[in-house]
């Protein structure tokens, strides 16, 4: 019988947020349990802190409920699991479901897992291969390694992603130098938002051409 491979670790979360491609938005959301031992819940999931984790205290499948105050664009799930260290608490599969609510949540992923140590990046997208709109993020974990009744998850991030118009490459910005003559600074430019032919405005920041 052929032992299947290990899920491979994804990559830190933190590279993701250093391309400017995606932003976290976990702290936007009312984040909710089915159970968890106490001492060992949201705070835990939340903290950064990859030594840290929500332990549930029930019966599967155990949930992890992410609800957004208006319909929010979310392009990835991140993860964090850690079969070294929690061997039968690690989960070896989990449904991912979104919707506007409780009542109307569908599945749009399902995860097999085989002793992953390591970030696992859960894209959700629709049928378009674009970034999902919803209300709220159910993920459920429907097993877990060794036919373990409780369950382990060290941290869970949630990214949306930057829109592209809204972010200036240093390229981009070599270009508008070279482009503007007697160019009058009033502060570092980072983010265009509009233009014009003579004025700039960059998130907060304005320069203009004379």
């Amino acid at each position: 019988m052929t032992t299947p491979n290990k899920t491979p670790p994804g990559a830190d979360p933190k590279q993701l947020e250093r391309t400017g491609t995606v932003r976290e938005i976990g702290s936007q959301a009312v984040w909710s349990l089915s159970s968890c031992k106490p001492g060992f819940g949201v705070d835990q999931l939340r903290d950064d802190n990859l030594e840290t984790y929500w332990q549930s205290d029930g019966s599967q499948p155990h949930l992890v409920n992410i609800q957004f105050r208006r319909k929010t664009t979310v392009k990835t799930l991140c993860i964090y699991a850690d079969y070294k260290s929690d061997e039968s608490y690690t989960p070896s599969k989990i449904s991912v479901r979104v919707g506007n609510n409780f009542h109307n949540l569908q599945e749009i992923r399902q995860l097999e897992l085989v002793e992953p140590s390591g970030w696992i990046h859960v894209p959700l997208t629709d049928t378009h291969k674009k970034p999902i709109r919803t209300f709220m993020i159910q993920i459920a974990v429907l097993a877990n390694h060794q036919n373990g009744r409780d369950t382990h998850m060290r941290q869970i991030k949630v990214y949306t992603p930057v829109e592209e118009s809204s972010i200036v490459s240093f390229q981009y910005l070599l270009l508008v130098y070279k482009g503007v003559n007697n160019l009058h600074l009033h502060a570092l430019p980072v983010v265009f938002t509009s233009c014009s032919p003579s004025n700039y405005f960059l998130g907060k920041l304005w320069f203009t051409a004379a």
